[in-house]
């Protein structure tokens, strides 16, 4: 499967029950450059170092919000972005705020994530992603919970999660969620350091990765993107940049299955 990504910020949420008025279409969201190949099932994706500044945002002012504050906030040293189009079922137009709510809850199952697959190219095969994706109470006290649900997306919420990255360690997140009418959107920011085997590569709060889906009628819009600030010696950089490529697409194949639960597929 060929992927692509987007990133959104949001801000507000609908009425429970009753289809989104709402819906952005394509040729507003996207540089036409890029609609062939995203309509043909491609993939759209970059990788940018010093400067690491995105290309690939879609035409929204939250995005485009979110992506500064990003950049103000941790001066990325490198960042990998791509976009992807999921094709609703047929027939389908804006989402109702039934299937909103049902996605929206399947990307708050960070349980799910545990076993997910990727390729390594430094391994040169499948390997697994997350040995442990476990939502906690606190980054203090680290008790597990149970993945959260809500009955409507609300315009905020915070979730802690410790996750085992066989790459990156035994860390603990923080996923920062947003919705709004047509947009919802996660960030997460990584709480602790994160290493190479011993070799430290990201200070704490220095990692950003955003998953952000926007309803453009008969699909979703979805862009990913991964901001870090890392620690500078010789082959950190590309090693970094195409691990993060590779687990963008494991992210999307993981999304698209939520999103096909949310649609009933």
């Amino acid at each position: 499967m060929k992927h692509i990504f987007l990133r959104v910020y949001i801000a507000l949420t609908s009425v429970l029950l009753v289809p989104s008025v709402f819906s952005d279409t394509l040729d507003a969201l996207i540089d036409p450059s890029w609609k062939a190949a995203l309509l043909a099932g491609e993939s759209v994706t970059r990788l940018a170092k010093n400067p690491a500044v995105p290309e690939l945002s879609p035409h929204n002012a939250q995005v485009e919000r979110l992506t500064v504050e990003i950049i103000k906030e941790i001066n990325p040293t490198i960042l990998t972005e791509s976009l992807y189009l999921y094709k609703k079922p047929s027939g389908a137009t804006s989402w109702t705020q039934a299937e909103k709510t049902a996605l929206y809850n399947n990307m708050l199952a960070l349980s799910t994530l545990k076993g997910l697959q990727y390729y390594s190219v430094s391994h040169k095969g499948m390997r697994t992603f997350f040995e442990i994706s476990q939502v906690i109470d606190d980054p203090s006290t680290q008790k597990p919970a149970d993945d959260p649900l809500r009955s409507v997306p609300p315009p905020a919420l915070t979730v802690y999660a410790r996750q085992k990255d066989l790459t990156f360690g035994d860390n603990i997140y923080q996923y920062d969620y947003f919705a709004s009418e047509n947009t919802l959107a996660l960030v997460q920011r990584n709480l602790t350091g994160m290493s190479l085997g011993i070799v430290p590569v990201i200070s704490k709060n220095m990692l950003r990765s955003v998953v952000a889906v926007i309803d453009a009628e008969e699909y979703l819009l979805i862009y990913s993107a991964s901001f870090a600030k890392t620690i500078s010696l010789p082959g950190v950089k590309n090693r970094m940049g195409q691990s993060f490529t590779n687990r963008a697409e494991a992210i999307l194949g993981w999304f698209t299955k939520q999103a096909d639960k949310a649609f009933g597929r």
